[in-house]
């Protein structure tokens, strides 16, 4: 108990504190946004802030702070600290750079922003890398909430019903003008989202003061919780199950659809470094909920992560308002995932030299990815271990953009002549996690396939890699610097 107090402590004191130096240090002023400059109707056209936040906020908080805790949590009551701390220091701080990235840049995307700051050869590779996760994201959040719509009413058999209604949403949200679909129901969903999580916060306020051992760890959750030695080591795995709590690649392709409707750049500390501290608080309510399920119910740790979800929902709040929270779960991975769809067309359009102002120059590009989503929905739904294979991509090539982001913001700030230590520590942190797993991850090691090394040389060689890659940007930036001095 005292730690997840403490934890959401450090997430209040450091929005203000940290949020506030990390501010400073990339100047926000009055020049012209690209949602005045390149106003185009479409993409590019201002919004309200307070819609902007709710927009951010519903872009980058997938099931990742729902499901991901839920599963993440298992290692244990550190986690209420590893979550606040490093969505501060790192989450919040890669999502606040991305969006001001983008906004310095003329509202550009993620291809572009790490193409003008780390060169064309290795942008090349990342654009498609980028766009294949992006791909896999909205198969991902087409299955999940489907699957949770047909567990919601399982007397119905409707999954397919699901997908196909879902599908259909994502490329409307697509297709138009970003204030007509998005803009008008986010805040809606935002409400949703923001009453159920409230309620979790509540209940379990209210049980853990007269049982505050929910919230530790008891003999029962110590004897299954996951440890190197039962193959489930804290470094890296678990930063590759909390993701979203922590820190998302993902959000960087978030932020710059944000990044052209924003009328200030003085918005941005709310909108991009504020919005993923309200998702660390999501993130933190979620993995309370799941460990008090797990030290009630200890049957429970063995179960899927949305079996998990429905008992804290129905246990914590009842069956009626527990409703409502799944309902805005399902909502968070919906409200990812129409974003998500959105940024690729947006990002192969940039790629390729494509105007979006036509409604038919979108079409041409949309209608490449349904087909393509539609092929991965049939492949991960084909059997489990598809889907599986599926989420286990998507979780650490959601890193690899993370730490991509971050060594591009380290050129970006050096660049300005500014201390660079706020990305590059994060950076270098995120590059060392995703090699290590790379290395180490294997279906042996209960994983996708990866090259299978025991750990300890997973962490030397991850060790010796992120030195390496690390020179290679810092000498980069230099010379960027140089010659931009010239």
């Amino acid at each position: 108990m005292l730690l997840f107090i403490l934890g959401m402590a450090i997430l209040i004191a450091g929005y203000f504190v940290y949020g506030r130096f990390i501010e400073r240090l990339i100047g926000p002023d009055d020049r012209p946004t690209p949602a005045v400059s390149q106003r185009d109707g479409v993409d590019f056209l201002v919004l309200p802030h307070w819609k902007n936040m709710l927009i951010q906020l519903l872009n980058i908080a997938g099931v990742g702070p729902v499901i991901g805790v839920i599963i993440g949590v298992k290692f244990g009551a550190i986690v209420f600290l590893i979550i606040p701390i490093g969505n501060i220091i790192a989450g919040a701080t890669h999502d606040f750079l991305a969006g001001m990235m983008s906004i310095r840049a003329n509202g550009a995307n993620l291809p572009a922003i790490v193409r003008s700051n780390l060169g064309k050869g290795f942008s090349s590779v990342f654009s498609v890398f980028m766009c294949l996760l992006l791909l896999l994201v909205v198969a991902v959040f087409i299955n999940i909430p489907a699957n949770l719509i047909d567990a919601f009413v399982p007397e119905y058999g409707i999954f397919w019903l699901a997908v196909a209604a879902i599908f259909i949403y994502y490329i409307a949200a697509t297709l138009f003008p970003i204030d007509k679909i998005i803009g008008k129901i986010y805040p809606v969903f935002g409400g949703i989202l923001v009453v159920g999580t409230v309620a979790i916060f509540v209940a379990l306020m209210a049980e853990g003061f007269t049982s505050a051992e929910i919230l530790s760890e008891s003999e029962a959750f110590k004897a299954k919780m996951w440890t190197e030695a039962n193959s489930h080591p804290i470094v890296p795995l678990l930063f590759v199950t909390i993701a979203c709590g922590i820190i998302s690649g993902f959000h960087a392709t978030q932020s710059p659809i944000v990044a052209r409707t924003m009328r200030s750049e003085r918005q941005g500390r709310q909108t991009f470094y504020g919005m993923m501290v309200v998702e660390g608080f999501i993130a933190m309510v979620w993995a309370a909920g799941g460990l008090a399920i797990y030290n009630l119910f200890p049957g429970q740790f063995d179960e899927k992560a949305p079996l998990v979800l429905s008992k804290i929902t129905t246990h914590f709040l009842g069956p009626w308002i527990g409703s409502i929270t799944v309902i805005g779960v399902i909502i968070l991975a919906i409200t990812s995932g129409d974003t998500a769809m959105r940024s690729l067309r947006l990002s192969i359009a940039e790629i390729f030299g494509v105007k979006q102002a036509k409604f038919s120059a979108r079409l041409g590009v949309v209608v490449p990815l349904i087909v393509a989503v539609s092929l991965l929905l049939a492949w991960s739904n084909s059997s489990q271990r598809s889907f599986d294979q599926l989420w286990n991509y998507f979780a650490w090539g959601n890193q690899v953009l993370a730490a991509s982001t971050l060594m591009a913001a380290v050129v970006w700030l050096r660049r300005s002549g500014k201390n660079v230590m706020a990305a590059l520590v994060p950076g270098m942190f995120m590059t060392y996690i995703v090699v290590c797993y790379i290395l180490w991850i294997s279906p042996e090691h209960g994983g996708p396939v990866g090259f299978g090394m025991p750990l300890s040389q997973a962490h030397g060689a991850a060790a010796l890699l992120t030195f390496i890659l690390t020179a290679m940007v810092v000498d980069r930036s230099c010379s960027n610097k140089l010659g931009r001095l010239k």
